[in-house]
């Protein structure tokens, strides 16, 4: 079999790369001083934004069949990624337009859709206003009312803290349509603010934030607001499921952003540690620091790993993405926040300094703690986990046989992907996933792989099958204790560890580099892993520090694979 150097989402990534040039270059069109200016005067990116919408990217926005580019999630978190490496105060502000319209996506009619997708692609910015002020996350307490009209509805109420919900020319919101609401007391409104009077709509002051400073972080205020009944998004009470079956999708493209993070910070580490003496000699020299870099650099590849397959998932596995989805969103966003908390630590004062290199990492640690906060917070995603062990006990205790067929095209990252059909997402997953039922027999397919790589893999089966015990054993309560969010944690490493297990062995002999060359990626990844389940292990820290340095140096993404970057032409 031949070898290749990347999955075909990585060539969109390189293009879009090539377009936005040297983030170092005062003249290109989006540059590291620029961020950091408008970050000081908590200035919207108006310019950036603009940047990205001249190449395109809204299109990005809406799938193929409503008029847009958007052909797989794999590649969209892909582009995400690029943009959230450079500034993720531009890429959050940009991206909320995709979930401004994933409700449609889900719920609405195809002349919806494609109305919308018109509009996206034209640069309209969507907003997506769920929460309110008193009620945070829980959006079964939600106060906005939508009254039946002649027309339409009439609306009142606010929604706050809606990123771009000043700047959006159309907001998909969540209002209540019965008394008392209830589960199906909610429905959703896709309202056009451009169609609104001075007395129907008041957008309330911009919020300050402690990271993306320059973000719309607002919200709106309705007041007897006439909507017509064509804004109705899927039918009247639906409301509350089509969000949380859009959230499957936004949930894990959130990923992409957390991907971008982390590359930003450990790239800034990496090029510090390479170049800085200390003690008489080369930091990079120091074990500590050599492990440090290491362990940081396997948490980055194993959030790769995993958002790789959790994308495809939403194509090939659409039903198991209730799980999937809480799953990443935990998981990548948290281990990233812990890994440039670590970063900081090594690279000391520098990072705290405002002239070095523009304060970016200072910026970037800042920006990246909001992404495990939106689309539902760390523990909101734990408590979907919680919520469905009952039906992962049963899958488990039953078994069943696993579609194959879909597997391979969850982790065969050379296999086209088929269209979405959202029809497919659940808001329980029946079979659990199909990873984690046939990681005894991928356990098995490893057994000759090496006497580290193959222990690893017996152990976090182990693991595995002690998690579900626990979760069979599971008492279901309206407010679960601390030990069920402690177990979901640990669901959600082992689904970690399986998904890596099954890129691996779909992939291995197709990818060529340093990475895939005796595990060595796999081996790191079911590491860490395992030492979060407490369990002791180690990085093969000199290949993973080799590979992490040179792809820093020849202006690479630090990446499973070779993509090339706009600063790769000063390599």
């Amino acid at each position: 079999m031949a070898s290749i150097t990347r999955p075909a989402s990585f060539a969109a990534a390189e293009l879009l790369e090539e377009f936005l040039g040297d983030p170092a270059d005062p003249h290109a069109p989006f540059v590291y001083a620029a961020s950091a200016a408008l970050d000081d005067v908590e200035a919207f990116p108006a310019d950036a934004c603009a940047v990205l919408d001249r190449y395109g990217l809204p299109g990005h926005y809406v799938p193929v069949c409503y008029g847009g580019t958007n052909t797989s999630y794999e590649e969209a978190v892909q582009l995400l990624r690029v943009v959230a490496r450079r500034d993720l105060t531009v890429a959050i502000a940009h991206f909320k337009t995709y979930f401004g319209g994933a409700s449609v996506w889900v719920g609405g009619t195809a002349d919806q859709a494609r109305e919308l997708g018109h509009v996206i692609s034209q640069g309209v910015p969507v907003s997506w206003g769920l929460t309110e002020r008193s009620h945070g996350s829980d959006l079964l307490a939600g106060e906005m009312t939508a009254e039946p009209a002649a027309d339409g509805f009439t609306v009142s109420g606010e929604k706050w803290l809606v990123n771009n919900a000043t700047r959006a020319g159309l907001i998909c919101t969540l209002v209540r349509t019965r008394d008392g609401g209830g589960a199906r007391g909610y429905s959703l409104l896709l309202i056009d603010k451009r169609r609104l009077g001075d007395a129907e709509l008041t957008c309330l002051p911009k919020i300050p934030t402690i990271g993306i400073r320059g973000a719309d972080i607002s919200g709106f205020a309705l007041d007897g607001a006439s909507v017509p009944r064509t804004a109705l998004v899927g039918a009247e009470g639906a409301g509350l499921e089509i969000v949380l079956k859009a959230l499957q999708l936004t949930r894990t493209m959130c990923a992409g952003l957390s991907l971008g993070a982390s590359d930003h910070a450990l790239r800034l580490c990496t090029e510090f540690v390479a170049d800085r003496e200390l003690y008489g000699r080369n930091l990079l020299q120091l074990p500590l620091a050599r492990q440090t870099l290491a362990e940081c650099y396997a948490d980055h590849l194993l959030g790769e790993a995993v958002t790789l397959m959790a994308a495809r998932a939403i194509h090939a596995a659409t039903g198991e993405m209730s799980l999937w989805a809480a799953a990443v969103k935990y998981l990548v966003p948290t281990h990233t926040e812990a890994m440039i908390v670590r970063l900081r630590r090594l690279l000391g004062a520098r990072s705290q300094l405002i002239d070095y290199q523009y304060g970016r990492f200072e910026k970037v640690e800042r920006d990246n703690a909001i992404v495990s906060m939106f689309d539902g917070n760390t523990l909101v995603n734990l408590h979907s986990l919680i919520n469905q062990f009952p039906t992962l006990a049963l899958a488990h205790r039953r078994g069943g046989l696993i579609d194959h067929e879909a597997l391979a095209t969850c982790a065969d990252l050379r296999r086209d992907l088929p269209e979405l059909d959202t029809a497919a997402l659940s808001l329980m997953s029946r079979h659990g996933v199909g990873a984690l039922r046939a990681l005894p027999d991928a356990v098995a397919a490893l057994a000759g792989a090496g006497p580290h790589l193959a222990a690893a893999a017996e152990q976090l089966d182990g693991a595995t099958q002690a998690v579900f015990a626990e979760i069979a054993g599971h008492t279901p309560s309206r407010f679960p204790a601390a030990d069920a969010y402690e177990l979901a944690r640990r669901f959600a490493l082992c689904l970690a560890g399986a998904a890596c297990v099954q890129v691996w062995l779909h992939n291995q002999g197709a990818f060529a580099g340093t990475l895939w060359s005796n595990g060595t990626w796999l081996t790191a990844a079911l590491s860490r892993v395992l030492t979060r389940l407490g369990v002791s292990a180690e990085v093969p820290t000199d290949a993973l520090v080799e590979t992490l340095v040179s792809q820093e140096r020849t202006g690479r993404l630090l990446s499973l694979f070779d993509c090339r970057l706009a600063e790769a032409a000063r390599s």
